[in-house]
């Protein structure tokens, strides 16, 4: 059998894959991807690569051929323009229409759980996809998986969750903190994907997943057991979804429009109205809420398969806009001898910035910046990285993207903060590290914005470039 993954190097996406590889010996897989340098070498080897997507006909249309199982994980709610639903719904219709006519089988979608007339926009274009992967049930055989809050490290809900349960002893919860939902565990997600690839045929189906059923009062509840903590969580008649959303960036890693999306989300119930689920894959036991935290819990003190940051800008922010590098007019560099220096260690240090591990000079201004950033609707300092010890393409280093790796000798980031113009951050180890920002500004206030800030940065990055090499020093043979 042949299948094809879109979404691959999301956060469903590459777990799914990887337990695809590892579980499924008979399938052949293949990749619609927007950047091939986002699929890490060992998976590379072990797949077929399409760079494109859904929106490039001739990209689909090789995708598609020789086809049976294509599963659609793709969705637009990073688009910087706000216009997630018509991306997807014409995503949606060209997928189906070119997955017909290369004559797949079976689509299989996740999609989320909800009444449409009542959703949030972004759960309402969730729908709205399902509804079009499915509009030719005579011609195609589509698996709708519909599915609430997905608790799993990495996952959007579950460090919004933890977040908040770490940090607030005492709580002032608004009024939609008591919609019912129904988690699930993202493992349990994972296995009814890879179940439905062997799905005997029945026909298109609308399949509805979760666990037990709960308020997101009772979730931080119980998310504070789990963590051994007493929190007092007191809920009140007020705070409107806007409030509630800057409340959470605030709090939490997530960005404002992720925040917006998750708490409109939460205004209305989303919980499991068909029993498909236990009809269709009676092997199955979803497990308890309580367990999937504790799995969550153990992953994140690993290393983490999977981050809500890899979607956050893979699509619209690819490496191949790495070349627009080159249109940058202005520029700052800071750059020290490394003759002599253990180049490995060095490189670490490099790799090693940000998320906890900080970036060694002025950290309170870095900060300072990232809450300027969050409160204008960036992604801000305190969204992290996946791993304090390895990066790949497509990673987020706090309000950066990493858009280039050849390793022991670049590593290139683009700015995702809100700024008058497009930024990158480039770090190069020859004899010397030579650490370079670059700027493409826009219009008088960017460059305003450059030469204001301009003191500022000259001295963050030599002092940066002297801690890299001073902790290279330190390991010198």
């Amino acid at each position: 059998m042949k299948i094809l993954v879109t979404g691959a190097t999301g956060y469903i996406g590459r777990r799914l894959l990887m337990s695809l590889l590892n579980s499924e010996k008979k399938i052949s897989i293949r990749l619609l991807v927007s950047d091939s340098r986002q699929v890490s070498p060992d998976i590379a080897d072990k797949v077929e690569i399409i760079e494109g997507n859904t929106f490039n006909s001739e990209a689909l249309q090789k995708s598609l051929k020789g086809i049976h199982t294509a599963y659609y994980l793709i969705h637009s709610m990073s688009s910087s323009k706000g216009d997630f639903e018509d991306l997807d719904r014409k995503s949606a219709t060209a997928f189906i229409n070119e997955a017909i006519a290369a004559g797949v089988k079976r689509v299989i979608y996740l999609g989320g759980l909800g009444e449409r007339d009542s959703a949030s926009r972004h759960l309402a274009s969730r729908q709205e996809t399902g509804e079009i992967l499915s509009s030719y049930p005579d011609k195609i055989e589509t698996i709708w998986f519909r599915a609430a809050i997905i608790i799993g490290a990495g996952g959007a809900s579950f460090e919004i969750i933890r977040n908040l349960v770490e940090k607030i002893p005492v709580m002032i919860a608004p009024a939609w903190v008591n919609t019912l939902t129904q988690p699930v565990a993202v493992d349990d997600v994972i296995l009814y994907l890879k179940a439905a690839l062997k799905l005997k045929k029945t026909g298109s189906r609308i399949i509805d997943i979760g666990g037990e059923r709960m308020s997101f009062l009772q979730m931080l509840k119980k998310a504070a057991e789990v963590s051994g903590l007493k929190r007092f969580i007191i809920p009140v008649p007020f705070f409107s979804p806007k409030l509630s959303s800057y409340w959470l960036i605030l709090l939490t890693p997530v960005p404002f429009k992720l925040a917006s999306a998750l708490v409109a989300g939460l205004k209305s119930e989303s919980i499991v109205k068909n029993s498909n689920a236990a009809a269709l894959f009676p092997e199955i036991k979803p497990i308890q809420y309580e367990e999937s935290l504790r799995r969550a819990l153990a992953e994140e003190e690993h290393e983490i398969l999977s981050s809500w940051r890899d979607g956050s800008g893979a699509w619209f922010n690819s490496g191949k806009k790495a070349g627009e590098l080159a249109k940058a007019t202005l520029r700052i560099s800071s750059n020290r001898s490394i003759e002599g220096i253990d180049r490995k260690k060095i490189w670490e240090s490099v790799t090693s910035m940000g998320g906890e591990n900080g970036w060694l000079s002025m950290n309170t201004l870095w900060r300072i910046r990232g809450q300027v950033d969050k409160i204008t609707g960036g992604p801000g300092i305190n969204r992290g990285r996946r791993s304090s010890r390895t990066l790949r393409i497509g990673d987020s280093l706090d309000f950066w993207k990493v858009v280039d790796i050849i390793p022991g000798r670049r590593l290139l980031l683009i700015s995702q903060m809100k700024l008058p113009g497009k930024g990158w951050l480039e770090f190069i180890l020859g004899s010397s590290l030579i650490i370079t920002a670059h700027f493409i500004p826009s219009g008088l206030y960017g460059r305003l914005y450059w030469f204001l800030l301009y003191p500022f940065h000259l001295l963050i990055f030599r002092i940066m470039t002297s801690k890299i090499v001073k902790t290279g020093s330190k390991h010198e043979v």
